[in-house]
């Protein structure tokens, strides 16, 4: 049986709940690509079954912040999915702040776990320091899901160099969390 896995790619393409900006990209448009490469890799797999949070570049969801995170939680619960990876991309008033890192609702969580591995494969693909685990139970997505969830910050959007590779080549960044939940699966 294939393994559900349900990819939200965070933030709306407008408000409410649009995500950060910086050296004039938007993390809704990053996420968006990122997630549609990865949902490809998934499905040609044979070993899984893929949903999207925004299955289009319009997709909104929700009219609120809170609706919005409950829309995509709602969905993934819904749907019962197994794993849940919401996929972000950071900011910091650091221009310098530079890498990949992750967070799950505990540390003897499945997700973070799955996060370890993500980590590690979004390192050995983009070259990005691998910035580590972090517990951050108050999450709303982490909080909500009722699967083993991990939120993904792939890369500082505040970052030059970040950027320019998460906007140029999302097809890396889906590969490294590819490559991590295949070794997590020991696939």
């Amino acid at each position: 049986m294939a393994i559900k896995i349900y990819i939200d790619q965070g933030h709306n393409p407008e408000n409410p709940n649009a995500g950060a900006e910086g050296n004039g990209l938007r993390e809704q448009d990053i996420t968006y690509a990122v997630g549609q490469e990865l949902a490809a890799l998934l499905r040609g797999d044979g070993n899984f079954e893929v949903r999207l949070s925004r299955p289009t570049p319009a997709t909104s969801l929700g009219n609120s912040n809170t609706t919005s995170l409950r829309a995509r939680t709602t969905d993934a619960n819904e749907w019962g999915a197994d794993y849940f990876i919401s996929i972000h991309t950071n900011a910091s008033e650091n221009p310098a702040a530079s890498g990949s890192e992750a967070f799950a609702y505990s540390r003897q969580s499945e997700g973070f776990y799955l996060g370890e591995d993500i980590l590690i494969g979004l390192a050995d693909v983009t070259g990005l320091r691998n910035r580590g685990m972090q517990v951050r139970p108050g999450l709303y997505v982490l909080k909500k899901t009722s699967m083993p969830a991990v939120l993904v910050e792939i890369g500082f959007i505040t970052n030059r160099g970040d950027a320019s590779l998460m906007n140029t080549r999302p097809g890396l960044f889906a590969e490294g969390i590819y490559r991590g939940i295949l070794k997590y699966f020991n696939l």
